[in-house]
């Protein structure tokens, strides 16, 4: 990949679960993109909310993903808001929002090459809709990069911002990690085809994880035209035109950076590098965890982002020395 790779494959999708299994179901806003040209018409925005007042916190998932990963978070926080009487009396109330991004999950899915800054023109379109003037902005992977975009495109919009294991810097040794997902991006039959003749011999020689493996990677690329056309369309070094590194040192927002101990999809130096050049970021690393942050270590997420929002909240954006 010729930029920092937004997700591992198998970390991120939701699509075994189930909406009636979902304790925070979806609900969908029509929004119209401003400057963006390609897409003109009206599209549909698909979100989870569990709050309505207080302090909003806009989640954003990651690659292969959609709002429905960060529920484990949604579910943890509004357990620990119900024991925390500084955290629901009044105005301090939290408002949490899941958002699926464009060209994911149950949001519009409109044909076009898709970037990041319209995903930030998304972003920017729903929390108007939904009348937020400011918000805490936490990302996922992907959805970090575009959490960070959104940041330097907004700045006073985003009171501040957690990064979660975050895409966005410019890694040019990701070129041709991806090389083999090719063939399966190619739509035709005949590649389901070719996937399902191969099961005996996946099976006879003990690959049957890796060619399910394929198989799903295909369906979910089939399902998420955004993240087939982030695939499709970068694949040189040449193409990471919207990669943030040289442009997020103008973050002023406070900023937590969360790293997975384990991540073998962003490399520690993107979190590093992030914490760099953001004036006043602390990092904080997960010990034994991987990428799918979210989904595996709710808890973690969780205790870190109220433990932010406290400080936040008492003047000291930072974990005191």
């Amino acid at each position: 990949m010729p930029r920092s790779t937004p997700s591992d494959f198998h970390a991120e999708s939701s699509s075994d679960q189930r909406e009636s299994q979902l304790e925070f179901p979806l609900q969908f806003i029509p929004v119209t993109l401003q400057g963006v040209p390609e897409i003109p018409q009206a599209q549909q925005a698909a979100y989870r909310r569990w709050g309505y007042e207080g302090t909003p916190i806009v989640l954003l998932h990651g690659f292969l993903g959609d709002s429905a990963n960060w529920q484990g978070v949604m579910a943890q926080i509004s357990q620990m808001v119900a024991l925390d009487h500084s955290l629901h009396d009044g105005s301090t109330m939290i408002d949490l929002i899941a958002l699926d991004l464009l060209g994911f999950g149950a949001s519009s899915k409109p044909p076009v090459a898709y970037t990041v800054a319209q995903e930030v023109a998304f972003v920017r379109a729903v929390l108007q809709q939904l009348g937020l003037e400011s918000c805490i902005l936490v990302g996922h992977s992907f959805g970090g990069w575009v959490s960070a975009a959104y940041t330097i495109a907004y700045p006073d919009q985003v009171s501040a911002l957690c990064l979660v294991a975050p895409a966005g810097i410019r890694d040019d040794s990701f070129c041709g990690r991806y090389n083999w997902m090719r063939p399966v991006l190619w739509q035709t039959p005949v590649v389901d085809a070719l996937l399902w003749g191969l099961k005996p011999v996946a099976m006879l020689f003990r690959q049957t994880k890796t060619l399910e493996l394929v198989c799903w990677a295909r369906r979910e690329l089939n399902r998420q035209p955004a993240a087939r056309s982030f695939l499709v369309d970068r694949l040189r070094p040449e193409d990471a035109i919207d990669t943030v590194e040289k442009h997020i040192s103008v973050i002023i927002a406070p900023t937590l950076i969360l790293a997975a101990e384990e991540d073998d999809t962003i490399p520690a130096w993107h979190c590093e590098t992030y914490k760099q050049q953001i004036l006043g970021a602390e990092l904080i690393v997960i010990p034994e965890a991987g990428h799918g942050l979210p989904q595996n270590n709710p808890t973690a997420i969780s205790h870190s982002l109220i433990k932010f929002i406290h400080r936040l909240r008492s003047g000291f954006p930072s974990e005191p020395v």
